[in-house]
């Protein structure tokens, strides 16, 4: 195309529905998905992954771990610039590091809790010393604990650098409105420029799936996330729309209250309780009934197509009769009573409705209470409830799906599961990088979990992603982010 060509053509935008407005678009203090989808459009990360779940380089170039698992070098890219013109390299790098660990209230310093400190090796690479192994290290860098701001803008900014992020993605930032929109223009200087080709993205938060899939259908959004299951055959009937799916890396799961049960339930006394429950669940079915079969079922926290899944423990049938011979062994007289704790919204309502009524049949009085999300959390830490439906939005790592949830004294074990084998097994895969080593780590951790069942998984969901076909070259990843890279609008 010629140079005066390009200057005739019209600016594209790509107008993105959200399900909710992100929180704070500071990578150190965010903790929302919606907000993990707009800095795909603008924080760029050391690595990022593929559709095989494979970690790839972005800001990074490579990683090599030395032999005592407590060293991690990193090569850099050279000649990224952020936003504001500022250089990328390994003092840039290592300042974003230590932004993330010592920023008051950072919710990353969790997530690279074993880095003891980083060392500038070069311009362009930099030494993470570890307290101790960790293999899920790299996988973390691929989210916002990888994400790089600029040292300049933030040290000037504070913590006021959210109201206008400075990174090295493909898209700067412009303006935010709340509840109304994020906009951002493509970024001259980007590293990887020859691959962006729409000019201006803007995200509206729009929280009605419905009202969501009206405004794609009438032009007013290019693309939506979070389709819902049943208008899945309405999005195909229309010809001038496309579906772009992946099963998510996370779970939907039934947490019960073991530790913390105040009221001192059937459910927190016998671990035959909980597997009477579980078997008076047909997982199929569900997925039949309230997704149209859409959905993957499943029984554990990485769902059966991901690489850790262990088919030594396939999914049960539903078995009634064997769920009410268990409340028979465990002294239980039906009907048991639970207290069953439903985050608010459509799909996890009609989820446990079902549920509930499956469960009737051998001998459960599950008492639906539902919940603002934000408040079920906090009930669910106080220990306020007996059965809480809770989903998790994965990561690639194995690690992330399991640890927070299952560890004594972990921050999100919400069940008060306490088991001193299966805490080694989550410890000890932390120590070693080889896959098959860990498989074996996570074998005896799963044994131990669907013996005992703090959590009973339900199924996987998929991630539904609706777009005009005017838009080429869009692919769903499995960890639910809109990647801009590569996309063009007709």
């Amino acid at each position: 195309m010629t140079s005066c060509g390009t200057l005739a053509q019209a600016q594209t935008t790509l107008r993105i529905g959200l399900a909710e407005d992100p929180d704070v678009l500071d990578p150190t203090m965010a903790r929302t998905y919606v907000g993990r989808i707009v800095f795909a459009a603008t924080c760029d990360k050391l690595f990022d992954i593929d559709d095989k779940l494979n970690i790839v380089p972005q800001l990074a170039l490579s990683h090599e771990t030395s032999a005592d698992g407590k060293e991690v070098t990193i090569k850099l890219r050279p000649g990224v610039k952020f936003h504001d013109g500022e250089p990328f390299d390994a003092e840039a790098a290592k300042f974003s590091i230590d932004r993330h660990l010592t920023f008051p209230g950072s919710f990353r310093k969790p997530e690279l809790a074993s880095v003891d400190h980083v060392d500038v090796v070069d311009p362009l690479t930099i030494k993470l010393v570890l307290k101790a192994p960790f293999s899920p290290l790299i996988a973390q860098l691929t989210d916002r604990a990888g994400m790089m701001v600029s040292p300049k803008a933030a040290k000037e900014a504070g913590d006021k650098f959210g109201l206008r992020p400075v990174c090295a993605g493909p898209y700067k930032f412009v303006e935010r409105v709340q509840q109304d929109r994020i906009v951002f223009e493509k970024f001259a200087d980007y590293w990887n420029k020859d691959n962006v080709f729409i000019d201006k993205i803007v995200y509206q938060p729009i929280v009605d799936a419905t009202v969501r899939l009206a405004n794609l259908k009438s032009g007013g959004l290019d693309l939506i996330e979070r389709v819902l299951a049943t208008d899945i055959k309405d999005v195909r009937a229309d010809s001038k729309l496309a579906l772009s799916t992946a099963i998510e890396l996370g779970y939907q799961g039934i947490t019960l209250n073991i530790g913390k049960d105040k009221a001192k339930g059937p459910l927190s006394q016998s671990a035959k309780v909980r597997q009477a429950l579980d078997l008076s669940i047909d997982r199929e079915a569900l997925n039949q009934v309230v997704f149209n079969g859409e959905f993957m079922p499943g029984n554990q926290w990485v769902n059966p197509s991901h690489p850790y899944y262990q088919k030594a423990f396939p999914m049960r049938a539903r078995d009634v009769e064997k769920a009410k011979a268990l409340l028979k062994e465990a002294g239980v007289t039906p009907p048991v009573a639970v207290d069953f704790m439903v985050p608010k919204g459509a799909e996890t309502e009609a989820v446990a409705q079902v549920v509930q009524s499956m469960a009737a049949e051998a001998g459960f009085h599950l008492k639906i209470r539902v919940t603002e999300f934000a408040t079920s959390l906090k009930q669910a830490e106080a220990g306020d409830y007996q059965a809480y439906m809770l989903s998790w939005s994965g990561r690639i790592d194995p690690d992330g799906n399991s640890y927070v949830f299952m560890k004594k004294n972990a921050p999100q074990n919400y069940s008060v599961w306490e088991n001193a084998e299966a805490d080694k097994a989550l410890d000890d895969a932390r120590l070693v990088t080889d896959m098959a080593q860990r498989k074996a780590l996570y074998e005896k951790l799963a044994k131990l979990e669907i013996e005992e069942e703090p959590i009973l998984y339900l199924y996987h969901r998929r991630i539904l992603i609706a777009h005009t076909k005017k838009l080429e070259g869009y692919k769903q990843m499995p960890d639910g982010l809109v990647r801009l890279i590569g996309l063009k609008l007709k």
